[in-house]
């Protein structure tokens, strides 16, 4: 772990410097989004990066707001929350959402990190979400996975 509290980076620290990233998340399921949010924040200034940040209402949202954001920014991470209810509309959200970050990010040519969560209970989603007893750390999970892709596009078109 480093100092900071944040797991230890592939994408070394500063490494990133000159990048422009964008942290989009949606505001549903706040308690979870929140944690995401932050903690990709976290993770793209600690790689050196610049961040700009935007909220959206909910996950369905997030593809049209990444797709514009692509168009100014190095990098962009997504993040959400879609808690498994009772009816399809879960399936529903989850593949449009996903479909839609995979296509835009194939379509532009830039990254797109997607730390959108998609689990079947909101304890899932804490363990996820990187806060205080989590077992993982998607927000910040994302950020570096779409960071060290721009890495690897910019050697890519320096070689």
């Amino acid at each position: 772990m480093a100092h900071d509290g944040l797991p230890q980076l592939t994408v070394r620290d500063g490494e990133a410097a000159g990048m422009r990233v964008a942290v989009i998340s949606s505001s549903w399921n706040a308690d979870i989004t929140d944690v995401l949010h932050q903690r990709a924040i976290a993770r793209a200034k600690q790689a050196g990066a610049s961040v700009s940040q935007w909220r959206v209402s909910g996950a369905v949202e997030l593809p049209v707001v990444v797709a514009e954001a692509v168009k100014h920014f190095d990098a962009v991470i997504a993040n959400g929350c879609v808690i498994e209810g009772e009816t399809e509309h879960f399936r529903v959200v989850c593949d449009a959402v996903t479909y839609g970050l995979t296509r835009i990010a194939i379509d532009s040519g830039v990254p797109v990190g997607n730390g959108v969560l998609t689990v079947q209970n909101h304890q899932q989603a804490v363990d996820r979400a990187g806060g205080e007893g989590a077992v993982e750390d998607k927000g910040a999970d994302s950020a570096e996975a779409a960071i060290q892709a721009a890495l690897v596009l910019r050697q890519i078109a320096a070689s």
